[in-house]
């Protein structure tokens, strides 16, 4: 192939292909690729010629854009060849005229890896030494003088078997042959002479083995190839290998290129990516290498065997462990997108590295700002409000990592323990804070809503107004980051901003829920019988959900109904025309973390889509208008030890939950007490009481609420005015699933795949889509859940992925299932599939 037509099929044209792009834009002041832009043109790609008339080729152009544009386009594809330097700052793009078509598609040179002289590299990779000498002799040679490069040196039988023309495109046939290239292989034997040939002239390697098959020859040249690269990336190279490795065949300095480029090409292209991690498997095994280069402490920046990466990441621990966050982040970034990465397990292992990482770092930063925002108790919950609460989103999304990571072996509970000690110390620090504040201003404080007023501000006053609905979530455990995660997944649905409540104290469900009552701030009331706490809305007993909604029922009547956010979702419930007050309550993430904190942060997602799917539901059905709200928020203790435990004060009280006290006795060292009223709490009880700590009453206790702290206290509000989802795509994306090259049997309960979007015209090009890739069984039940982490929102389980975009999702199965299932690839908002899997379980142990 010569260079012209690389450039024309490599370069140009699998741009289109690749990127899913529609629009392509070619500037070459040198008008060096004129020609061969002018003949890509076909009857369904247009090229528009900007060389000649400027006007004429801007109408042109603009033309076929809008071709493109139409539901179903006569052309698939445009090329603008534009004979000048491509725009590089915001000025000269608003110059160029043709800077618009390259925002709508792509632009060539895109990266130094188009310039010509890469260009030319890359084609005639075998001939790399001489390509350089050329360029050194002259910047800009023509396409002759590249193509005469390596004229006379050929392999026409490998050639005519393969169907490929150049050195490299044989050594990557011979390595990865498909499925026709390899019966022609297997067909004779005439081929092998010119084998030997090439891999000594390019590679260096002279065959060691005297089979004629393509299997024994393959095996040679994958190890050879392979542990060239391996060898070329050791710091000091062949002189750092240990004596048992010395005589393993590796290229030499001038094939390294070669090497590499092969290597890469195997690693990143998706057809032989499970290909080359079985060869790299098994050739770390025959040549013992974990334990020959045991010794080895820098093993260089590419993995190319498994071990490497197990190595990295142990380097990537001591690094956490000694706070090298500079040479952390180096070894994070470089390991991203790494091949091994395909490995559930080992992805499980570098997001909790990750996760830990930005934990510390988050911690570090906000230890340092607190001393300028604790003065007052204002301040402080305006600086959790406005950034301080990130750093909880950054511990549930740890803890959410360190849940779906079984560490068999202990090597990851040093990462675990430092982060946890650095989110436990900064949060004893902003605790200690918030109840000197407590103790000198009360509860709730001056200027912010309370949550007993929250139905009486923001729900009553729209049912005011005959033929307004408003929809009231009651989503029990909203805490104040979790809503910040929420709001972003709701931008499609309409207009919503956040505001903070003060929850009324004991931050308990039977408390807040009853705060969300129509004049509830008013009239809500603590009583005691028989040693327990029972809660009044004036002189009426709320002790269950249905004396709750009974007082909604009695105010609204036939405008008001209620059901569980699930079965709203599902359809189990049919909503009379009359109602203009619809309650919508789920308790699923409270009961998640009650009954299992570890797991519950990778469960949050699923409330997150059913409030999602509910909001688009109800527009359909005549709401323009959602308040959602909460009872409590939480704090996660995971970092609690045997003795982390507070005593009570001396008295007479009842206990709340572990976190708080009701009743009469005297202050401690350990404890605030403080008279109800004080505090907002009405009723029978004098004083309240609880943990000066962010510690319980009984040890062992991972989920905290009840008490008074800002993670259990202050809460969000969203109000929402929803509008009409508008349908971006004129015509649906594309969003495929993979499984190892087609694989249909899963060995591993972390089992990996490639979800890829493409776009659906021209104007979806820029949209981005999002997906939530579930497991189910034969009946339907959801069996595996994206595990979050990478490209996966921890909040939503979700990713969203622009067009041309592939990510890697690790599904975690569900431990106690085998056999036959779906892995479907959602809208996280229809639940409809884009595209679905079917497989079966096969696991080894």
């Amino acid at each position: 192939m010569g260079i012209q037509e690389f450039i024309q099929n490599e370069v140009l044209l699998s741009r289109f292909k690749q990127a899913q792009i529609q629009v392509l834009v070619v500037y070459d002041p040198d008008r060096l690729y004129r020609d061969l832009c002018l003949e890509l043109a076909t009857p369904k790609r247009r090229v528009v010629d900007a060389s000649e008339s400027s006007i004429e080729s801007r109408e042109a152009a603009l033309a076929a854009l809008q071709e493109l544009g139409q539901p179903n386009p006569p052309l698939e594809g445009l090329l603008i060849y534009v004979p000048a330097p491509a725009p590089q700052t915001d000025e000269e793009k608003q110059r160029d005229p043709f800077s618009l078509y390259g925002a709508c598609g792509a632009v060539f040179p895109a990266s130094d890896g188009d310039e010509y002289r890469s260009l030319c590299l890359r084609a005639k990779a075998e001939f790399r030494t001489e390509i350089r000498r050329i360029f050194s002799e002259h910047p800009m040679p023509s396409f002759a003088v590249i193509d005469a490069v390596g004229y006379g040196t050929g392999w026409p039988t490998l050639q005519a078997l393969l169907g490929v023309e150049s050195a490299r495109g044989i050594l990557f046939a011979l390595l990865a042959p498909s499925d026709t290239q390899q019966t022609a292989l297997k067909g004779q034997e005439a081929w092998v002479p010119e084998a030997k040939a090439l891999f000594q002239s390019t590679l260096g390697l002279d065959l060691l083995t005297r089979s004629k098959t393509w299997e024994k020859i393959a095996d040679e040249l994958w190890r050879f190839l392979l542990f060239s690269e391996f060898v070329s990336d050791l710091p000091g190279q062949a002189q750092a290998l240990p004596p048992a490795l010395k005589d393993v065949p590796h290229a030499g300095l001038e094939a390294q290129p070669l090497v590499s480029d092969l290597c890469e090409r195997l690693r990143n292209d998706q057809r032989t990516q499970a290909l080359y991690i079985e060869r790299a498997e098994a050739i770390e095994r025959e040549l013992n290498l974990p334990e020959h280069c045991r010794a080895i402490q820098d093993l260089g920046e590419r993995d190319t065997f498994p071990f490497e990466e197990r190595a990295h990441l142990l380097q990537a621990v001591d690094a956490l462990k000694g706070d090298d966050v500079d040479r952390l982040r180096h070894i994070l970034d470089r390991h991203k997108g790494a091949i091994w990465m395909g490995k559930g397990e080992n992805q499980a292992q570098w997001l909790l590295v990750s996760a830990a990482v930005s934990l510390l770092q988050s911690c570090d930063d906000f230890e340092r700002q607190l001393p300028d925002h604790g003065s007052s108790q204002q301040s402080l919950i305006d600086f959790y409000v406005g950034s301080l609460r990130e750093v909880d989103r950054l511990q549930r999304e740890f803890e959410q990592a360190a849940g779906d990571y079984i560490d068999a072996d202990g090597q990851m509970a040093p990462v675990m323990a430092q982060a946890r000690t650095a989110y436990r110390r900064l949060v004893d620090s902003v605790q200690s804070l918030f109840i000197r504040h407590l103790e000198t201003s009360g509860w709730p404080p001056l200027g912010y809503l309370s949550n007993g007023d929250v139905f009486d501000r923001l729900v009553a006053p729209i049912l005011q107004q005959s033929g307004r609905r408003v929809a009231l979530f009651l989503i029990d455990a909203l805490r104040y980051e979790l809503s910040v995660e929420l709001l972003k997944k709701l931008a499609d649905v309409g207009q919503g901003a956040i505001q903070p409540a003060c929850a009324l104290l004991p931050s308990v469900t039977l408390v807040g829920m009853a705060s969300l009552l129509p004049g509830a701030g008013q009239h809500l009331r603590l009583t005691q019988k028989s040693g327990k706490m029972l809660i009044a809305l004036g002189d009426r007993p709320l002790a269950s959900v249905t004396q709750r909604i009974d007082v909604l029922r009695q105010h609204y009547g036939q405008r008001f109904a209620e059901n569980p956010l699930a079965d709203f979702v599902h359809g189990k419930m049919d909503l009379p025309g009359t109602v203009e007050l619809l309650v919508l309550r789920s308790s699923e993430m409270d009961s998640d973390f009650e009954s299992n904190p570890e797991a519950a942060p990778s469960l949050v997602g699923r409330t997150f889509q059913q409030i999602r799917s509910a909001l688009h539901k109800l527009y359909s059905l005549g709401f323009r208008e959602a308040v959602i709200a909460t009872d409590h928020g939480f704090y996660l203790n995971t970092s609690s030890g045997a003795g982390d435990v507070c005593a009570k004060p001396p008295g007479n009280w009842i206990n709340v939950h572990e976190r708080l006290l009701l009743g009469d006795g005297v202050t401690d060292t350990d404890n605030y007490v403080l008279s109800a009223e004080r505090l907002g709490v009405r009723g029978d009880f004098s004083q309240v009481a609880g943990p000066r700590a962010m510690v319980a009453y009984r040890a062992g206790q991972w989920y905290l609420h009840g008490g008074a702290s800002l993670q259990e206290a202050i809460v969000p509000v969203i109000v929402l005015k929803l509008e009409k989802v508008e349908d971006r795509f004129a015509k649906q994306p594309t969003v495929t699933v993979q499984y190892k090259r087609g694989a249909t049997r899963v060995t591993t309960r972390l089992p990996v795949f490639e979800v890829t979007a493409s776009a659906g015209d021209l104007f979806s090009m820029a949209a981005t889509v999002d997906v939530m890739l579930e497991a189910h069984d034969a009946q339907g039940n959801v069996v595996g859940e994206a595990k979050p982490g990478g490209d996966v929102n921890p909040a939503t389980l979700t990713l969203s992925l622009m067009p041309g975009q592939t990510a890697k999702v690790t599904l975690k199965m569900d431990l106690e299932f085998e056999g036959p299932f779906t892995v479907k690839a959602l809208d996280p908002t229809t639940l409809t599939a884009f595209d679905q899997l079917d497989l079966e379980t096969d696991y080894v142990v």
